[in-house]
């Protein structure tokens, strides 16, 4: 072997030995409510509304969502 392979190897082998060792890192990604829309009375969507809803007689509808703004699998809204 060249000391180059054995260089590669021990980096290799090294680098597999520092990722086994280390702790696995739990995930940090904080899942919270997202304003998705809002329903009136009747079920619908009212027309031009923002997702956070404003005056009376409306429902607002949340998302579980990751900072990717996502669902998280699994989720029903």
């Amino acid at each position: 072997m060249t000391k180059k392979r054995i260089a590669t190897a021990a980096s290799a082998a090294a680098a597999a030995l520092t990722m086994v060792l280390l702790p696995a890192t739990p995930a940090l990604a904080k899942i919270q409510p997202v304003d998705v829309s809002c329903t009136n009375q009747g079920g619908n969507q009212p027309g031009g509304q923002q997702p956070s809803c404003q005056g009376g007689g409306l429902t607002q509808d949340t998302e579980n969502q990751n900072p990717a703004g996502q669902a998280p699998p699994g989720q029903n809204p």
